[in-house]
């Protein structure tokens, strides 16, 4: 895994566009994230990106932000192609070491209630329920989903 590295303000249009993908691979609710919005993200100083790669190409990613003392895992999505390989499990890993190191005591996400791998990945990280958001998500049939919130640490 490429450890989180601060990314720059002109980060590369075709590593967001490649990370677009796989978010849009990865998820119809939420809605998948263009790569406009991913670039601005990164732009941001107290964003991180975390990827991991296959064949030299990323298979899986990781944006979360840290600050005053709190760290939120944004997003993390795997190409369905490289699922079941441990890669959730070591992004969310390097998102716990990287928000150690940014002085975060307090971390959270929110991830769709129906959401049961993802649910079952942040709970063994030792995440826990701490509120929830009633149609939170908007699919696009019409269908709303809620939104848990997970915490650890704090």
């Amino acid at each position: 895994m490429r450890m989180a590295e601060p990314v720059a303000p002109d980060t590369p249009t075709a590593l967001a566009e490649s990370l677009a993908r796989i978010h849009a691979a990865s998820f119809t609710i939420p809605r998948p994230w263009s790569a406009g919005e991913i670039a601005g993200l990164l732009s941001r100083p107290h964003v991180f990106l975390l990827t991991e790669a296959r064949d030299q190409e990323p298979a899986g990613f990781l944006i979360g932000a840290a600050i005053a003392g709190e760290a939120e895992l944004l997003t993390l999505a795997v190409h369905p192609r490289h699922r079941r390989q441990g890669l959730g499990e070591c992004l969310v890993a390097g998102f716990l070491a990287e928000a150690g190191t940014r002085n975060a005591t307090s971390l959270f996400l929110e991830v769709a209630a129906d959401n049961a791998q993802a649910i079952a990945l942040y709970t063994r990280a030792g995440f826990h329920e701490a509120g929830r958001r009633r149609n939170y998500y908007h699919g696009a049939g019409g269908n709303h989903v809620d939104a848990l919130v997970l915490a650890r640490g704090g």
